[in-house]
């Protein structure tokens, strides 16, 4: 089974340099002011580690 990107909600403060690192995966949610995976199981995994590794708050992991 793939492994797919999660966000932890209750952690996200809405920063967005998951959407700006990797647009194709991540957007922010304007209404909530946080971020959400668009789409999980799909995009370029050094992207994704990427945005992982950027996040202030380290939030975004990876669920198998």
């Amino acid at each position: 089974m793939a492994r797919k990107v999660v966000i932890d909600w209750d952690e996200c403060i809405g920063c967005g340099n998951c959407a700006e690192l990797c647009p194709e995966v991540f957007r922010l949610d304007e209404d909530a002011g946080k971020a959400e995976v668009i789409e999980p199981e799909g995009g370029p995994e050094e992207k994704i580690q990427e945005a992982m590794d950027n996040c202030p708050v380290e939030c975004i992991s990876w669920e198998e």
